[in-house]
């Protein structure tokens, strides 16, 4: 059993440990509202180019620039892994990090060769352990100053577009966690090369009317589809970033609570040491005082 003095220490240790998964839940909340407001405000942004993607596809028929048509084949994929670059966020890097494993065995069932683009240092980590030798980049999001988020999706964009356009690989997937409010984040996987509109987007109703393009429909996409791609990439790390927030949040919340009830279960059995050491105390003295 251990001592009374023990017993202080640890709730000493508890309490301060209790402080800091307090101070960490504020700052998780105060960020996102921030992170929460980009991810809202980008998404009918993505959803509209989405949209207007669908419809050039349409009109150009099936063929079309690369980045749409794609290269004829689909025997090297590129599984693109959005985490957080820091933990304490409860479950949020483990769920990504499990759609993509499921991903990439089943590629692997298939027969297709696989390479894997970390975004965040927590899935990079995590899939060391398994599929470090299709590992083929790393982005580090602790460079980006002030959540500028858009700077970084243009460089991870056109490192996509110009690994594609030198054939290093056929089919690009991005695998994030969606951010849908403060107790749920889903992880999604999407499509990014060819391009291709996302399940359930807005389509736009032209009314019957017949359009015709200038410049053609090829040359639009031309150059729409790398702006596209950026965009969904931007939208990507903003609903990362929200949700990562929100995960870490509840999880110091949680830890806060639980450290409040490990406080009081301690102060409990303190005080029943000290009571049974008092009582044996004053047994000895008793019985002392009753020899003599």
């Amino acid at each position: 059993m251990p001592s009374l003095k023990d017993l202080k220490n640890r709730i000493a240790s508890v309490k301060s440990t209790q402080k800091i998964t307090k101070a960490m839940q504020l700052v998780a909340a105060a960020k996102l509202k921030r992170a929460q407001d980009a991810a809202t405000a980008a998404r009918p942004y993505a959803e509209r180019m989405a949209a207007v993607l669908a419809n050039l596809a349409a009109s150009a028929g099936g063929g079309g620039p690369k980045l749409l048509a794609g290269t004829g084949k689909s025997e090297v994929h590129l599984v693109v892994v959005m985490t957080a670059e820091r933990g304490l966020a409860g479950g949020f890097n483990a769920y990504v990090v499990k759609l993509a494993r499921q991903k990439i065995a089943a590629l692997l069932a298939e027969g297709k060769i696989v390479k894997v683009l970390t975004i965040g240092k927590k899935g990079r980590e995590q899939l060391s352990r398994d599929h470090a030798q299709l590992f083929s980049g790393h982005v580090n999001l602790s460079e980006i100053k002030g959540n500028n988020f858009a700077e970084s999706a243009i460089g991870i964009g056109q490192m996509l577009t110009k690994g594609y356009e030198a054939g290093e690989f056929d089919v690009a997937t991005l695998i994030y966690s969606q951010f849908k409010n403060v107790i749920s984040q889903v992880p999604t996987a999407q499509q990014l090369i060819p391009a291709k509109a996302p399940e359930g987007a807005p389509t736009i109703d032209l009314g019957g009317a017949i359009y015709t393009y200038e410049p053609n429909e090829e040359a639009l996409l031309e150059a729409l589809l790398p702006r596209y791609i950026n965009t969904q990439i931007l939208s990507a790390l903003l609903e990362s970033s929200a949700g990562e927030q929100a995960s870490r949040m509840t999880a110091m919340d949680n830890a806060t609570r639980n450290a409040k009830d490990l406080i009081k279960a301690l102060n409990l059995k303190y005080n029943r040491a000290r009571q049974a050491q008092i009582t044996k105390e004053l047994i000895e003295i008793i019985s002392g005082a009753e020899a003599l």
